[in-house]
């Protein structure tokens, strides 16, 4: 096995004491100073407001500047008040040795399986590790590379089948089988830091009992594949990521990503596994949080997954994830959340589709008239957005750079133009997506997991 150093800047508990600045103080406090901020906009855009009414009567520019202005601003202002006042919690114990199950479902994944495996092989992690592989109806050799790793490889793999095409069919298959108290789901292209899972399971055993998962952190791993990886290296290096620290700090994660999460096995049993659902691992999770649990975020717990190359891909993973959103909302209200912070954060689920809405339907054509000097909608008010989008990147930055890569002893790559057309470009991509992909959830179209 591989080890490393541990470096004084990893959250350990032997690391200086800080002020203990309460969960609740920090909800408030953010609150307060987004409310504040959302004031100031509002002030500054009377006249946007006024000339824009002029146009198309005023409620109808209230609804329109709210969708562009006063809610993005109010959210990304919590978002940098939230992660500014964030501090994650020191693990209590740093070599944990609990045994764990790991599951990968694996369809037609013949050029990745035998590489993630070897990734697994590589952790530091001291306890035992029983990796199930499920074949979910591939027609390749995914089963000859899992083979030839349970010849060549020095952990323990099982090779299962499930013929029902699905991931939820292919981890409920497995599911039956795991006897240990934590259970790990990877994606069948994830690569794994040598030290990931030992982090993963440091962050459970150092959570109070009713935290039933936590979410681990993914980054991509073929960025320099084309200019399209490299803009959204920069969307989960910074916007994905932002998220998940922002729910994690209130201790309701919405989604335990299939891609890399831990479980307690009890409590996905507990829920019945994951659901016939494309966003099962949202789902599964909300349900969970609907049981009045907690779900965790370990930002040093990293992985690496290959991300769409291709626009096609893109719009299809995309649209899946906001297929999933809308099956969580419609199967689990906000509002029916045991917890204050959770009835929140899913509530903010409710707000997307009328702020992506209004994004790809008043917005972008508000761009394009303003390249012809008609200003009712884009113009020089909406700037106001800008910095405080670039500040809570630039926050984020740091806190990754410092207290990730650094310890991790990762390099951050270079990749300015990337990060410049994810500023510029990437919301004017994301928002019409996850507009199709709303459309598609409606219309209950076919679905598929990959």
């Amino acid at each position: 096995m591989k080890s490393i150093s541990y470096s004084s800047d990893l959250p350990f508990k032997k690391r200086n004491r800080y002020f203990y600045f309460p969960i609740k103080a920090k909800f408030w406090f953010s609150h307060f100073g987004a409310f504040l901020w959302m004031c100031l906009s509002i002030y500054l855009a009377r006249p946007w407001l006024m000339n824009l009414a002029d146009v198309v009567s005023f409620p109808i520019a209230l609804m329109i500047i709210a969708g562009i202005s006063y809610i993005p601003g109010y959210m990304n202002a919590f978002l940098v008040m939230s992660l500014l006042l964030d501090r994650q919690p020191p693990f209590k114990t740093v070599t944990p040795n609990d045994e764990i199950t790991i599951l990968i479902a694996a369809h037609n994944e013949e050029n990745k399986i035998y590489r993630t495996l070897s990734y697994i092989a590589e952790q530091d992690y001291s306890g035992k590790m029983n990796v199930v592989v499920i074949n979910n109806n591939s027609n390749d050799k995914t089963c000859q590379e899992v083979l030839r790793a349970i010849d060549e490889l020095p952990i323990h793999i099982e090779l299962l089948h499930e013929l029902k095409p699905g991931k939820f069919h292919a981890l409920n298959h497995a599911l039956k089988l795991v006897k240990t108290l934590y259970v790990v789901t990877i994606d069948a292209d994830t690569m794994l830091h040598p030290s990931s899972i030992r982090f993963l399971v440091s962050r459970m055993k150092s959570s109070p009992s009713d935290v039933s998962a936590v979410a681990g952190a993914v980054l991509t791993q073929n960025s320099r594949e084309n200019m399209w990886t490299k803009i959204q290296e920069w969307d989960y290096f910074l916007g994905i990521a932002s998220i998940k620290r922002l729910q994690g700090l209130y201790q309701g994660t919405l989604v335990a990503q299939g891609a890399y999460s831990l479980y307690k096995t009890e409590c996905v049993k507990e829920v019945g596994g994951w659901p016939d659902a494309i966003g099962e691992d949202i789902v599964l999770t909300w349900r969970m949080l609907e049981k009045n649990r907690k779900v965790y975020f370990e930002p040093l717990a990293v992985s690496f997954t290959e991300v769409p190359s291709s626009f096609t891909h893109f719009v299809r993973q995309r649209a899946r994830w906001a297929r999933g959103m809308i099956e969580g909302l419609r199967e689990i209200k906000p509002w029916k959340q045991p917890q204050m912070y959770v009835k929140y954060l899913t509530g903010i689920n409710l707000v997307m589709p009328y702020l992506d809405i209004v994004y790809t339907c008043v917005w972008i054509p508000g761009l394009i008239l303003a390249l012809f000097g008609h200003y009712y909608i884009v113009g020089p008010m909406t700037l106001l957005v800008l910095p405080l989008t670039v500040v809570s990147y630039l926050t984020l930055y740091v806190y990754q750079r410092d207290y990730v890569f650094k310890p991790l002893r990762l390099r951050i790559r270079r990749n300015l133009v990337g990060f410049i057309l994810f500023i510029v470009s990437y919301q004017m991509l994301m928002s019409p997506v996850s507009v199709y992909g709303y459309v598609q959830e409606t219309l209950k179209l076919k679905r598929s997991w990959k």
